[in-house]
């Protein structure tokens, strides 16, 4: 009777190691399937940079004028330019746009100073932060809105007719619209409009004449290129 007993003990205790045992297995395959879909879930997070390199026109607008001398105007010559843009995406939603790019400016007299012609050239180096709210309800196309502010630095400033110009850098206000069409995941191309109010003050010497006045510059930047977002 006591042998019977211990038999059935033993085989009791048998049968609890294999229970155990399988669970324990079943526990390290579970955790061993969770372990990729867990990495898979971190490599499908989508970075928040992106980059845009876009040809740019830069069209300003012809106003301004010359302190103490009437009905003098200025005119500036219109170029096209490469440019560089950075992004960073704080929601699907929210993001900060840095533009980047350099371009210059013929400043001709009009009015009363046109017999001057051509008064000197700038070179401007631009920077122009925004905050864009980016629409995302339309598939691949991907519109956007923002406004901002820029900074633009004058630099490498040139004397045409004048014996002297000096342009000093300047704050301005930025508005902006555009739009990404995303052909995959990462590649896209994009259309961009911003608008600058950039009025700069000036300081010319002609003819021994030491002057001050505004250069109403105002360009629009009308932009297209390629987005690549990482």
């Amino acid at each position: 009777m006591a042998r019977a007993r211990i038999g059935v003990a033993r085989a009791m205790t048998a049968a609890v190691v294999l229970i155990v045992a399988g669970q324990a297995g079943a526990a390290d395959v579970g955790q061993a399937a969770s372990v990729p879909q867990a990495e898979a879930c971190v490599a499908e997070a989508p970075s928040p940079w992106q980059i845009r390199l876009r040809a740019l026109g830069v069209i300003t607008e012809d106003s301004g004028y010359v302190n103490a001398v009437p009905g003098s105007g200025l005119s500036y010559s219109n170029t096209v330019t490469p440019e560089l843009d950075i992004s960073y995406f704080f929601t699907d939603n929210i993001a900060a746009e840095l533009i980047l790019g350099t371009t210059y400016a013929n400043i001709d007299g009009q009015g009363a100073i046109g017999g001057l012609g051509k008064v000197g050239k700038v070179w401007l180096l631009p920077p122009t932060l925004t905050l864009q709210y980016h629409f995302t309800d339309f598939g691949a196309f991907e519109p956007y809105i923002g406004a901002g502010v820029n900074y633009t630095i004058f630099y490498h400033q040139q004397a045409g007719s004048a014996d002297d110009l000096k342009v000093k850098n300047t704050f301005g206000a930025a508005l902006q619209v555009g739009f990404d069409y995303m052909v995959d995941e990462h590649w896209g191309v994009n259309f961009d409009v911003k608008k600058l109010f950039l009025k700069p003050d000036f300081d010319v010497t002609v003819a021994g004449a030491k002057l001050t006045g505004k250069a109403k510059l105002d360009p629009w930047l009308i932009g297209a290129g390629l987005t690549y977002r990482f």
